[in-house]
Protein backbone atom coordinates (compact mmCIF):
# COMPACT_ATOMS: atom_id res chain seq x y z
CA UNK A 1 0.00 0.00 0.00
CA UNK A 2 2.90 2.32 -0.61
CA UNK A 3 1.27 6.20 -0.74
CA UNK A 4 -1.68 5.08 1.15
CA UNK A 5 -3.14 4.70 4.29
CA UNK A 6 -5.41 1.78 5.38
CA UNK A 7 -7.54 2.13 8.47
CA UNK A 8 -8.85 -1.47 9.19
CA UNK A 9 -11.08 -3.12 11.51
CA UNK A 10 -13.05 0.31 12.56
CA UNK A 11 -16.09 1.08 13.56
CA UNK A 12 -17.36 3.33 10.35
CA UNK A 13 -19.53 6.00 11.85
CA UNK A 14 -21.18 6.85 8.15
CA UNK A 15 -24.10 9.97 8.70
CA UNK A 16 -26.93 6.95 9.30
CA UNK A 17 -25.54 4.47 10.70
CA UNK A 18 -22.24 2.59 12.46
CA UNK A 19 -20.94 0.02 10.24
CA UNK A 20 -17.62 -2.21 10.59
CA UNK A 21 -15.16 -1.91 7.94
CA UNK A 22 -11.85 -0.23 6.34
CA UNK A 23 -11.26 3.20 4.74
CA UNK A 24 -8.35 3.40 2.50
CA UNK A 25 -6.85 7.45 2.26
CA UNK A 26 -4.87 8.02 -0.87
CA UNK A 27 -3.44 11.24 -2.79
CA UNK A 28 -5.58 13.80 -0.07
CA UNK A 29 -8.85 11.80 -0.92
CA UNK A 30 -10.63 8.65 0.27
CA UNK A 31 -10.20 6.20 -1.99
CA UNK A 32 -12.13 3.21 -1.04
CA UNK A 33 -14.79 2.37 1.93
CA UNK A 34 -15.47 -1.40 2.31
CA UNK A 35 -17.03 -3.40 5.23
CA UNK A 36 -16.02 -6.12 7.62
CA UNK A 37 -13.22 -6.63 10.64
CA UNK A 38 -10.43 -8.07 7.65
CA UNK A 39 -7.10 -6.38 8.09
CA UNK A 40 -5.53 -6.11 5.06
CA UNK A 41 -1.60 -6.45 4.87
CA UNK A 42 0.02 -3.06 5.34
CA UNK A 43 -2.94 -1.54 7.09
CA UNK A 44 -3.60 -0.14 10.39
CA UNK A 45 -5.17 -2.33 12.89
CA UNK A 46 -7.67 -0.05 14.93
CA UNK A 47 -8.94 -2.62 17.38
CA UNK A 48 -13.02 -1.80 16.81
CA UNK A 49 -11.79 1.69 17.71
CA UNK A 50 -14.55 4.66 15.54
CA UNK A 51 -13.36 6.12 12.45
CA UNK A 52 -15.19 9.82 12.03
CA UNK A 53 -15.33 12.59 9.24
CA UNK A 54 -12.43 15.48 10.88
CA UNK A 55 -14.42 17.78 13.33
CA UNK A 56 -15.64 21.15 11.50
CA UNK A 57 -15.45 24.03 13.76
CA UNK A 58 -17.62 27.41 12.85
CA UNK A 59 -16.41 29.65 15.91
CA UNK A 60 -13.27 29.49 18.28
CA UNK A 61 -11.60 32.05 20.39
CA UNK A 62 -8.96 29.74 20.35
CA UNK A 63 -6.29 31.41 18.24
CA UNK A 64 -7.03 34.72 20.19
CA UNK A 65 -6.30 33.47 23.04
CA UNK A 66 -2.95 32.24 21.73
CA UNK A 67 -2.43 36.04 20.44
CA UNK A 68 -3.01 37.15 23.90
CA UNK A 69 -2.62 34.86 26.24
CA UNK A 70 -2.88 36.93 29.40
CA UNK A 71 -4.55 40.27 29.69
CA UNK A 72 -2.55 42.74 28.10
CA UNK A 73 -0.18 40.43 27.01
CA UNK A 74 0.75 40.41 23.33
CA UNK A 75 2.13 37.70 21.52
CA UNK A 76 3.96 37.58 18.01
CA UNK A 77 1.01 36.39 15.43
CA UNK A 78 3.13 33.78 13.62
CA UNK A 79 3.89 31.69 16.55
CA UNK A 80 0.09 32.33 17.70
CA UNK A 81 -0.79 31.11 14.40
CA UNK A 82 0.72 27.91 13.90
CA UNK A 83 0.27 26.83 17.80
CA UNK A 84 -3.38 27.34 17.34
CA UNK A 85 -3.45 25.28 14.31
CA UNK A 86 -1.15 22.71 16.29
CA UNK A 87 -3.27 22.74 19.20
CA UNK A 88 -6.23 22.08 17.14
CA UNK A 89 -5.39 19.32 14.98
CA UNK A 90 -4.36 17.54 18.16
CA UNK A 91 -8.11 17.90 19.35
CA UNK A 92 -9.19 16.37 16.37
CA UNK A 93 -10.81 19.38 13.97
CA UNK A 94 -9.52 19.33 10.53
CA UNK A 95 -11.23 22.43 9.27
CA UNK A 96 -11.47 25.66 11.57
CA UNK A 97 -13.39 29.05 10.52
CA UNK A 98 -10.65 31.49 12.69
CA UNK A 99 -12.66 33.44 14.14
CA UNK A 100 -11.35 37.47 13.91
CA UNK A 101 -13.02 40.37 15.57
CA UNK A 102 -14.28 43.89 13.13
CA UNK A 103 -14.90 46.88 14.47
CA UNK A 104 -12.76 48.75 17.56
CA UNK A 105 -13.86 50.88 19.87
CA UNK A 106 -11.33 53.82 20.55
CA UNK A 107 -12.17 55.80 23.19
CA UNK A 108 -13.24 54.64 27.10
CA UNK A 109 -12.08 52.28 29.76
CA UNK A 110 -12.77 48.76 27.40
CA UNK A 111 -11.13 50.70 23.93
CA UNK A 112 -9.58 47.84 21.98
CA UNK A 113 -7.92 48.74 18.72
CA UNK A 114 -7.82 46.86 15.09
CA UNK A 115 -6.03 43.80 14.51
CA UNK A 116 -8.39 41.79 12.00
CA UNK A 117 -6.63 42.53 8.47
CA UNK A 118 -3.24 41.99 9.14
CA UNK A 119 -3.47 38.80 11.00
CA UNK A 120 -6.20 37.50 8.67
CA UNK A 121 -2.81 38.18 6.29
CA UNK A 122 -0.44 36.21 8.04
CA UNK A 123 -3.13 33.00 8.23
CA UNK A 124 -3.53 33.30 4.70
CA UNK A 125 0.31 33.58 3.73
CA UNK A 126 1.36 31.16 6.41
CA UNK A 127 -1.47 28.74 4.39
CA UNK A 128 0.27 29.20 1.40
CA UNK A 129 3.14 28.24 2.45
CA UNK A 130 2.07 24.87 3.06
CA UNK A 131 3.00 24.82 6.83
CA UNK A 132 -0.71 24.67 8.32
CA UNK A 133 -1.48 20.86 9.43
CA UNK A 134 -5.15 21.59 8.91
CA UNK A 135 -7.62 23.39 6.64
CA UNK A 136 -8.00 27.37 7.54
CA UNK A 137 -10.84 29.68 6.30
CA UNK A 138 -11.67 33.69 8.23
CA UNK A 139 -14.57 34.37 10.16
CA UNK A 140 -15.19 37.74 10.58
CA UNK A 141 -16.86 38.59 13.97
CA UNK A 142 -18.45 42.33 13.34
CA UNK A 143 -18.98 43.89 16.36
CA UNK A 144 -22.10 46.11 15.86
CA UNK A 145 -21.36 48.03 19.10
CA UNK A 146 -17.91 49.77 17.90
CA UNK A 147 -17.00 52.95 16.35
CA UNK A 148 -15.28 50.95 13.18
CA UNK A 149 -16.91 48.23 12.00
CA UNK A 150 -18.13 49.50 8.29
CA UNK A 151 -14.01 50.56 7.71
CA UNK A 152 -12.57 47.45 8.81
CA UNK A 153 -14.93 45.23 7.01
CA UNK A 154 -14.16 47.19 3.70
CA UNK A 155 -10.38 46.19 4.25
CA UNK A 156 -11.51 42.59 3.20
CA UNK A 157 -12.36 41.09 -0.52
CA UNK A 158 -13.60 37.87 -2.18
CA UNK A 159 -9.97 36.82 -2.32
CA UNK A 160 -9.53 36.39 1.28
CA UNK A 161 -11.67 33.20 1.69
CA UNK A 162 -14.14 34.75 4.23
CA UNK A 163 -16.77 31.78 5.06
CA UNK A 164 -18.34 33.71 7.48
CA UNK A 165 -19.42 37.29 8.61
CA UNK A 166 -21.61 36.86 11.81
CA UNK A 167 -23.72 39.94 13.69
CA UNK A 168 -22.41 40.51 17.27
CA UNK A 169 -24.42 43.05 19.76
CA UNK A 170 -22.28 42.91 23.04
CA UNK A 171 -24.08 45.99 24.06
CA UNK A 172 -24.52 45.34 28.02
CA UNK A 173 -28.38 45.02 28.84
CA UNK A 174 -29.22 42.25 26.30
CA UNK A 175 -28.75 39.15 24.10
CA UNK A 176 -25.57 37.21 26.04
CA UNK A 177 -25.18 39.87 29.22
CA UNK A 178 -29.07 40.57 29.20
CA UNK A 179 -27.89 40.10 33.06
CA UNK A 180 -25.35 43.11 33.61
CA UNK A 181 -23.97 41.64 36.90
CA UNK A 182 -22.25 38.33 34.28
CA UNK A 183 -20.59 41.13 32.68
CA UNK A 184 -18.99 42.94 35.10
CA UNK A 185 -17.28 39.80 37.00
CA UNK A 186 -16.03 39.16 33.57
CA UNK A 187 -14.69 42.97 33.29
CA UNK A 188 -13.79 43.20 36.24
CA UNK A 189 -11.87 39.74 36.68
CA UNK A 190 -10.45 40.37 32.84
CA UNK A 191 -9.94 43.72 32.59
CA UNK A 192 -9.46 45.12 36.04
CA UNK A 193 -12.60 47.65 35.95
CA UNK A 194 -13.64 49.24 39.21
CA UNK A 195 -17.30 50.12 39.70
CA UNK A 196 -17.34 53.33 38.54
CA UNK A 197 -15.02 52.53 35.70
CA UNK A 198 -17.77 49.65 34.72
CA UNK A 199 -20.67 51.96 34.94
CA UNK A 200 -18.99 54.51 32.56
CA UNK A 201 -17.74 51.65 30.51
CA UNK A 202 -21.53 50.15 29.98
CA UNK A 203 -23.12 53.91 29.28
CA UNK A 204 -20.29 54.35 26.67
CA UNK A 205 -21.35 50.77 24.88
CA UNK A 206 -25.08 51.96 25.08
CA UNK A 207 -24.42 55.26 23.27
CA UNK A 208 -22.03 53.28 20.61
CA UNK A 209 -25.17 51.18 19.73
CA UNK A 210 -27.78 53.79 19.40
CA UNK A 211 -24.78 55.81 17.78
CA UNK A 212 -24.02 53.29 14.93
CA UNK A 213 -25.90 50.20 15.69
CA UNK A 214 -28.67 50.51 12.91
CA UNK A 215 -25.82 51.10 10.47
CA UNK A 216 -23.58 48.78 11.34
CA UNK A 217 -26.13 45.80 11.00
CA UNK A 218 -27.24 46.93 7.64
CA UNK A 219 -23.62 47.22 6.16
CA UNK A 220 -22.64 43.85 7.62
CA UNK A 221 -25.28 42.44 5.63
CA UNK A 222 -24.21 44.16 2.66
CA UNK A 223 -20.72 43.49 3.07
CA UNK A 224 -21.30 39.46 3.96
CA UNK A 225 -22.80 39.49 0.22
CA UNK A 226 -20.23 41.06 -1.26
CA UNK A 227 -17.80 38.74 0.34
CA UNK A 228 -19.25 35.55 -0.10
CA UNK A 229 -19.65 34.69 3.10
CA UNK A 230 -22.47 32.65 4.79
CA UNK A 231 -23.98 34.87 7.44
CA UNK A 232 -24.55 33.87 11.16
CA UNK A 233 -26.34 35.79 14.12
CA UNK A 234 -24.78 35.65 17.70
CA UNK A 235 -27.20 35.46 21.25
CA UNK A 236 -30.55 35.88 19.72
CA UNK A 237 -32.59 35.95 22.41
CA UNK A 238 -36.31 36.75 21.21
CA UNK A 239 -38.57 35.45 18.56
CA UNK A 240 -38.32 39.02 17.03
CA UNK A 241 -35.04 39.19 16.71
CA UNK A 242 -34.89 35.82 15.13
CA UNK A 243 -37.50 37.42 12.59
CA UNK A 244 -34.85 40.13 11.93
CA UNK A 245 -31.94 37.09 11.36
CA UNK A 246 -33.83 35.59 8.69
CA UNK A 247 -34.73 38.58 6.96
CA UNK A 248 -30.83 39.63 6.91
CA UNK A 249 -30.76 35.80 5.26
CA UNK A 250 -28.81 34.75 8.19
CA UNK A 251 -27.96 30.83 7.50
CA UNK A 252 -27.34 29.61 11.15
CA UNK A 253 -27.74 31.21 14.86
CA UNK A 254 -24.57 30.99 17.11
CA UNK A 255 -25.50 30.11 20.67
CA UNK A 256 -29.27 31.80 21.02
CA UNK A 257 -29.57 32.69 24.59
CA UNK A 258 -33.72 30.91 25.12
CA UNK A 259 -35.49 28.31 24.01
CA UNK A 260 -37.88 30.97 22.87
CA UNK A 261 -35.05 32.50 19.96
CA UNK A 262 -34.13 28.42 19.50
CA UNK A 263 -38.06 27.62 18.88
CA UNK A 264 -38.15 30.23 16.34
CA UNK A 265 -35.18 29.48 14.71
CA UNK A 266 -36.65 26.04 13.95
CA UNK A 267 -39.56 28.04 12.63
CA UNK A 268 -37.29 29.89 10.23
CA UNK A 269 -35.39 27.01 8.87
CA UNK A 270 -32.40 28.74 10.31
CA UNK A 271 -29.43 26.13 11.67
CA UNK A 272 -28.90 26.41 15.35
CA UNK A 273 -25.41 26.29 17.04
CA UNK A 274 -24.74 25.77 20.56
CA UNK A 275 -21.11 25.66 22.44
CA UNK A 276 -19.44 22.37 23.62
CA UNK A 277 -18.56 23.67 26.82
CA UNK A 278 -22.16 24.39 27.61
CA UNK A 279 -22.98 20.83 27.24
CA UNK A 280 -19.76 19.81 29.02
CA UNK A 281 -20.41 21.84 32.07
CA UNK A 282 -24.30 20.89 31.73
CA UNK A 283 -24.93 24.48 31.44
CA UNK A 284 -23.71 28.46 29.93
CA UNK A 285 -21.54 30.33 32.43
CA UNK A 286 -23.74 33.39 31.43
CA UNK A 287 -26.51 32.20 32.80
CA UNK A 288 -28.45 31.50 29.62
CA UNK A 289 -30.35 28.82 28.32
CA UNK A 290 -28.49 24.94 28.62
CA UNK A 291 -27.59 23.20 25.49
CA UNK A 292 -28.34 20.15 26.86
CA UNK A 293 -32.11 21.58 27.52
CA UNK A 294 -31.81 22.57 23.62
CA UNK A 295 -31.15 18.89 22.68
CA UNK A 296 -33.49 17.29 24.64
CA UNK A 297 -36.11 19.56 22.64
CA UNK A 298 -34.67 18.98 19.06
CA UNK A 299 -33.55 22.15 19.01
CA UNK A 300 -29.45 21.56 18.43
CA UNK A 301 -27.76 21.23 14.74
CA UNK A 302 -24.46 22.16 14.98
CA UNK A 303 -21.94 22.49 17.98
CA UNK A 304 -18.63 24.60 18.16
CA UNK A 305 -15.84 24.10 20.56
CA UNK A 306 -16.08 28.03 21.00
CA UNK A 307 -13.78 28.61 23.75
CA UNK A 308 -12.21 24.91 24.65
CA UNK A 309 -10.91 23.51 21.57
CA UNK A 310 -10.96 19.67 23.10
CA UNK A 311 -14.57 20.07 23.98
CA UNK A 312 -15.47 19.42 20.42
CA UNK A 313 -15.02 15.94 20.23
CA UNK A 314 -16.17 15.37 23.98
CA UNK A 315 -19.20 16.99 23.29
CA UNK A 316 -20.39 15.20 20.62
CA UNK A 317 -19.88 11.59 22.16
CA UNK A 318 -21.83 13.21 25.46
CA UNK A 319 -24.72 13.81 22.92
CA UNK A 320 -24.34 10.80 21.41
CA UNK A 321 -25.25 9.18 25.28
CA UNK A 322 -27.90 11.60 25.33
CA UNK A 323 -29.54 11.10 21.91
CA UNK A 324 -28.60 7.38 21.85
CA UNK A 325 -27.50 7.83 18.41
CA UNK A 326 -23.68 8.42 17.65
CA UNK A 327 -24.05 9.27 13.92
CA UNK A 328 -26.80 11.99 14.31
CA UNK A 329 -24.35 13.43 17.55
CA UNK A 330 -20.90 13.08 15.03
CA UNK A 331 -23.24 15.52 12.51
CA UNK A 332 -23.18 18.00 14.70
CA UNK A 333 -20.03 18.33 14.49
CA UNK A 334 -19.08 17.51 10.56
CA UNK A 335 -21.98 16.72 8.10
CA UNK A 336 -24.02 20.06 9.14
CA UNK A 337 -21.58 22.59 10.05
CA UNK A 338 -19.95 21.65 6.46
CA UNK A 339 -22.97 21.95 4.78
CA UNK A 340 -24.35 25.30 6.14
CA UNK A 341 -20.93 26.80 5.38
CA UNK A 342 -21.14 25.76 1.54
CA UNK A 343 -17.90 22.75 1.99
CA UNK A 344 -19.76 20.04 -0.09
CA UNK A 345 -16.15 18.23 -0.27
CA UNK A 346 -16.11 17.25 3.42
CA UNK A 347 -17.61 16.11 6.79
CA UNK A 348 -18.85 12.57 5.57
CA UNK A 349 -17.12 9.35 4.96
CA UNK A 350 -17.91 9.23 1.90
CA UNK A 351 -15.44 7.92 -1.77
CA UNK A 352 -14.36 11.06 -3.64
CA UNK A 353 -14.28 13.55 -0.65
CA UNK A 354 -11.17 14.93 1.54
CA UNK A 355 -9.25 12.21 3.43
CA UNK A 356 -10.41 14.28 6.95
CA UNK A 357 -10.42 11.49 9.46
CA UNK A 358 -10.49 10.95 13.11
CA UNK A 359 -9.37 7.17 15.13
CA UNK A 360 -11.31 7.70 18.33
CA UNK A 361 -10.73 5.07 21.32
CA UNK A 362 -12.98 5.28 24.46
CA UNK A 363 -11.91 5.18 28.06
CA UNK A 364 -14.75 5.09 30.48
CA UNK A 365 -17.08 6.53 27.70
CA UNK A 366 -14.97 9.50 27.43
CA UNK A 367 -13.54 9.71 24.14
CA UNK A 368 -9.55 9.73 23.54
CA UNK A 369 -7.94 10.66 20.11
CA UNK A 370 -5.54 8.05 18.60
CA UNK A 371 -5.32 9.43 14.92
CA UNK A 372 -5.72 12.67 12.81
CA UNK A 373 -5.47 12.51 9.43
CA UNK A 374 -5.68 16.06 6.64
CA UNK A 375 -6.09 15.21 3.52
CA UNK A 376 -4.65 12.25 4.18
CA UNK A 377 -1.45 13.36 5.83
CA UNK A 378 -1.38 12.08 9.71
CA UNK A 379 -0.93 15.66 12.02
CA UNK A 380 -1.80 13.96 15.59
Amino acid sequence: MSGTTCLANARLVFSDRVSPGWIVLQDGLIAEIGEGTAVPAGAIDCAGDHITPGLIELHTDNLERHMEPRPEVTWPHLSAILAHDGELASTGITTVFDALRVGSIHTGKGKYEKYARAVASEILQVRDSGALRISHFLHLRAEICSETLLEELAEFGPEDRVGIVSLMDHTPGQRQFRDISKLKVYATKKRGMTDAEFADHVSHLTGLQQKFGARHETGAVTEAKRLGAVLASHDDTTAEQVVTSHRNGVGFAEFPTTVEAAEACREQGIAIMMGAPNIIRGGSHSGNVSALALAEFDLLDIISSDYVPSALLMSAFRLAELWGDLPRAIRTVTETPARVTGLADRGRLEVGLRADVLRVGQIGGTPVLRGVWSRGRQVG
